[in-house]
């Protein structure tokens, strides 16, 4: 079945790269359908590639190269939810190594502008212990990082 909402991310001149990037970096991710454009555009000519279908973490998106003048922000972001700091770490990485830029609190940012949380499963369920002394120490704990360190959220948990 087709879905009825897929992301829509504006790139310039670079969506099957980052298609590519995030295919071989996320789970559950593919490039599907590369389309080129039927005549010139604004910001390319006839046969560019203009749209590109793919997949991240299960979530249908296309990459639109619609030009520059475009930017992202941190208002819009993938969060990708990690089951330990192998994870953690290999996602990050490879963002950070690929020419993002790390942000605080478990964000980064990639070389194309798209923001990534990279949430570990053991911050989330520190945020909600129905233990609110807790929740606060694992924010807190959290407040004061840039990638994840579980270890640290674990014993923050612990007090």
């Amino acid at each position: 079945m087709v879905s009825k909402n897929t992301i829509c991310l504006w790139f310039n001149g670079a969506a099957e790269e980052a298609a590519q990037f995030y295919a071989k970096t996320f789970p559950d991710s593919s490039v599907g359908a590369i389309h080129r454009a039927p005549a010139d555009f604004p910001s390319g000519k006839e046969g560019d590639v203009l749209v590109v279908d793919f997949t991240v973490a299960g979530i249908p998106c296309i990459g639109l190269n619609g030009g520059p003048g475009i930017e992202h922000s941190q208002a819009f972001s993938f969060q990708i939810a990690t089951d330990d700091q192998a994870e953690t770490d290999r996602l990050w990485d490879a963002i950070i190594g690929n020419g993002g830029q790390e942000n605080a609190c478990g964000w980064c940012q990639d070389k194309w502008g798209i923001s990534w949380q990279i949430t570990p499963r053991v911050l989330t369920d520190g945020f909600n212990d129905p233990d609110r002394t807790v929740a606060k120490r694992v924010f807190e704990a959290m407040m004061e990082m840039r990638k994840i360190d579980v270890a640290k959220i674990e014993a923050a948990r612990r007090g």
